[in-house]
């Protein structure tokens, strides 16, 4: 089942059955898997994706990878 949720200006979230994505803009830089834990892009955005990302994350701990990571996620 997929749901989404728009959580704030230019940023959403896609529920999947098992894990959440955030997207800033139209990317995607950040997920929540379940099971596994919070990930998020280690690739450079703009300002503004970054407070995105940290606000999403509200504090929590969350392993870097790949903008092709999440990309793949979508694909």
């Amino acid at each position: 089942m997929l749901k989404i949720n728009p959580v704030g200006k230019n940023q959403t979230e896609l529920h999947t059955d098992s894990m959440i994505i955030f997207f800033s803009y139209q990317t995607p830089v950040a997920c929540n898997i379940l099971g596994q834990g919070a990930y998020k892009t280690s690739e450079k955005h703009s300002v503004t994706t970054t407070k995105h990302v940290n606000k999403w994350l509200a504090g929590a701990e969350a392993a870097e990878k790949d903008q092709s990571f999440f990309d793949n996620l979508i694909a």
